[in-house]
């Protein structure tokens, strides 16, 4: 791709490093940001370079947050007895999204995948141990295993498990089914068997 300006070719180098945008998208972002007021560029580069530098991770669930503690583990209105494992912040959004959770979180900020050598000392599962053995004035009874339906996330759900064994409390996890207005015949068979095994009762009241 041949570029007018070389102001312009870093821009879109720059633009093009983010997730899902090509060099053609870079170019049309960067395009966009010349037309518009100069005072628009300096707030999105302040923001950008405050997000940087001055966003906190929460240092109980390490959620992404303004404070040292972030407003769901201060809040005195979740359930502190529930704590909901995930794999990454984006999955913390998601689920409050959904408005039917009221627990905590702990965010692992990844699972145990060896082939990219990922192992559980690079995730936040100590963490998560510690966190359960020093909550005894308001003890946890049941942990939410909210990981991708893959084999790494399997796999970590299990490690997990094992290493929660001694605490002798409730480890679940989230179902696994079909879809709302999904068809059977399209669903794959390791979904379909999971939606099986993990049926409720049904109530025509």
């Amino acid at each position: 791709m041949n570029f007018p300006s070389k102001l312009i070719e870093n821009a879109v180098n720059e633009i093009s490093k983010l997730p899902g945008i090509g060099k053609k998208t870079a170019l049309r972002l960067a395009l966009h940001l010349l037309k518009q007021k100069e005072n628009f560029t300096e707030d999105l580069t302040a923001a950008l370079t405050d997000l940087r530098k001055e966003v906190k991770y929460c240092q109980i669930c390490h959620n992404i947050s303004d404070t040292d503690i972030c407003s769901i583990c201060s809040s005195h209105r979740r359930d502190k007895s529930i704590i909901c494992v995930v794999e990454d912040i984006p999955d913390v959004l998601a689920i409050e999204n959904t408005a039917q959770y009221n627990g905590l979180y702990h965010v692992l900020g990844g699972v145990i995948s060896p082939i990219q050598g990922i192992g559980p000392e690079d995730l936040k599962i100590e963490a998560l141990i510690q966190r359960i053995a020093e909550t005894e004035s308001q003890k946890v009874t049941e942990v939410i295993l909210a990981l991708p339906a893959t084999m790494e996330g399997d796999t970590t759900s299990f490690f997990i498990t094992r290493k929660l064994k001694e605490f002798g409390i409730k480890v679940s996890t989230i179902a696994r089914g079909i879809p709302i207005g999904g068809e059977l015949e399209y669903t794959d068979e390791i979904t379909l068997g999971r939606s099986i095994l993990t049926r409720v009762n049904y109530s025509a009241d």
